[in-house]
């Protein structure tokens, strides 16, 4: 069965929100950013080297679902970029959601790092990633792409996974 909805998930730095752009372009489909929808409280904690709790991240979830809930049911398609690190987050994205596809970016912590270090005016700090391959739990049900690749390289091999030779929904 071919998704109605993407996650595109992974450590910060891992391309997702590049990959999601490019998929949902591609796709026709709506591109949603997580980091759009963070609180300023929870960007200030970030900002300041601090990582985000459970609790912190709570409201943000149900926010994202609640959103993702909303486009399917106008009939749209999300990709939704988040670093969805723990399979309880990805749960809660996912609610009920049936056909969304997980999509998981996945990088060595020197490529990431070398990549966030050239990275300019973002909020999540370079010094925060060790953390975030801690916490990082490796979905089980997901499509895995390797980011060592070029973007475009990155979103054909999503679509001939996810929909087949057609690359198309």
């Amino acid at each position: 069965m071919k998704p109605n909805g993407l996650l595109i998930m992974g450590v910060s730095g891992s391309g997702k929100t590049s990959v999601g752009v490019a998929l949902a372009h591609h796709l026709g489909w709506d591109f949603l950013d997580a980091d759009d929808f963070h609180s300023p409280a929870n960007i200030a904690k970030m900002a300041a080297g601090i990582p985000l709790t459970d609790t912190d991240r709570l409201p943000w979830l149900a926010l994202l679902h609640h959103r993702l809930e909303a486009t399917l049911r106008t009939g749209r398609h999300p990709v939704l970029a988040c670093s969805a690190l723990k399979k309880t987050y990805r749960r809660r994205l996912l609610d009920n959601l049936n056909g969304m596809q997980i999509i998981y970016l996945k990088g060595t912590y020197p490529l990431i790092n070398s990549r966030m270090s050239r990275r300019d005016n973002h909020f999540m700090q370079p010094s925060m990633l060790k953390d975030q391959f801690e916490v990082l739990e490796e979905p089980t049900d997901a499509v895995v792409i390797d980011i060592d690749l070029p973007v475009d390289e990155i979103v054909s091999g999503v679509l001939h996974q996810c929909f087949g030779d057609d690359k198309l929904p």
